[in-house]
């Protein structure tokens, strides 16, 4: 399974449901990634969509506590154990753990990360004036390591990069899928 995310030098990942600093070839970049994938959000990020709507040429997923929260065109689990399970019991065949793509907000993420082997992060390096949202610093985490960085990009004067990070435990992130 996979991440991806945009994150500034602190590792803020948003504030008050909008990016912080929302990249065109970033943008290109997570549509080029998740386009005839699964990604999964939660109902916060769902919303925060262009015209809350599910994006295009993906499969929806979104994980909502409201029970009376649905959707057209988006697959809605009301937790993470009821997406657990119906991956299990192969509701998404014939897609398999590449194929999946969490893309937020922070709890979504907190909550996936044990099951994911490969994280995209835009990195910015510039801090936000305000945040309210963090993904974990992946940089202090002993389970991943960068393995690809890209050269530095830059829009509007801030400069930003592509990192890929692999994860070097294999216990959890197997567990989804069998």
């Amino acid at each position: 399974m996979n991440l991806i995310v945009n994150v500034d030098r602190n590792w803020a990942i948003g504030n008050k449901g909008k990016l912080l600093f929302p990249m065109s070839q970033d943008l290109k970049r997570f549509k080029d990634l998740t386009t005839g994938r699964i990604i999964i959000m939660g109902r916060k990020t769902f919303q925060s969509l262009p015209d809350g709507k599910p994006l295009e040429n993906r499969i929806n997923v979104v994980l909502s506590r409201k029970k009376t929260f649905k959707e057209e065109g988006a697959v809605v689990f009301s937790s993470p154990t009821c997406l657990v399970r119906a991956v299990r019991n192969g509701f998404f065949k014939p897609y398999t753990g590449s194929d999946f793509f969490v893309i937020g907000g922070e709890q979504i993420y907190r909550q996936f990360l044990p099951f994911c082997d490969t994280a995209y992060v835009t990195k910015v390096e510039a801090a936000a004036q305000a945040s309210d949202t963090f993904f974990p610093n992946l940089d202090e985490n002993k389970d991943w390591k960068s393995v690809e960085i890209s050269n530095a990009m830059e829009q509007d004067g801030t400069e930003y990069r592509f990192v890929k990070y692999i994860c070097l435990k294999n216990t959890a992130r197997t567990n989804i899928f069998t």
